[in-house]
């Protein structure tokens, strides 16, 4: 019974001893594989308001990984789904990554149209609606972001509603305010995507 007690002791500890190797390893080569993602640009500063009437500057975002898109309120169809999406991939996230919408349309989408928009979708602090003065909102969309943004031409448009042509795209920002990340917001298949580059920039230093 002893010599029949010892083998199994042996076996338990050598199979255990392969599986934390091969834990080791598999960290290892995760570690090697793990590439940084690209630096595609800048946001420059910015003041804007969010849809609890309070400002929202690029240096109070700072030290926070933030997801960004434009929508606005009036859109008949894409920034539904859009929204949509973003909160399917809030509900994911990590509680600190800050989630903000800034609206094509400031004119019309003052602080409490943003505010109800919002409520559709989130209650949470961490999802920020912006609105301001469209210049602002267009240097940091266009400029900052890289996202397509366009008034639609009112012989074009194929509802009352149908006021721009916008990105679909929802971007990553790290914590220094640098654009790291491109995904199809319309396609809520982009989101094992978007969370495992998140890992990618919580990782950094």
């Amino acid at each position: 019974m002893t010599n029949s007690r010892s083998k199994i002791q042996y076996a338990v500890w050598g199979a255990l001893g392969i599986v934390i190797a091969a834990i080791f390893v598999a960290f290892a080569i995760s570690k090697v594989n793990t590439k940084p993602l690209p630096v595609y640009g800048i946001i420059p500063p910015f003041t804007l308001t969010n849809q609890n009437s309070a400002p929202v500057t690029l240096d109070s975002l700072h030290g926070q990984i933030w997801i960004a898109d434009v929508i606005f309120t009036r859109c008949p169809s894409q920034c539904l789904r859009m929204s949509s999406h973003m909160k399917e991939l809030q509900a994911k996230l990590p509680s600190d990554v800050q989630l903000v919408s800034l609206t094509t349309d400031p004119t019309y989408d003052t602080p409490e149209k943003l505010k109800k928009y919002s409520g559709n979708f989130s209650k949470s602090d961490n999802w920020l609606f912006l609105t301001g003065d469209k210049r602002v909102i267009n240097t940091v969309a266009v400029d900052g972001l890289k996202l397509a943004v366009q008034e639609t031409p009112p012989g074009e448009r194929e509802n009352p509603n149908d006021l721009f042509i916008h990105s679909t795209k929802f971007v990553l920002i790290d914590r220094v305010g640098r654009v790291r990340g491109y995904f199809d917001g319309d396609n809520p298949e982009s989101t094992s995507e978007i969370l495992s580059a998140v890992k990618t920039l919580e990782r950094e230093k």
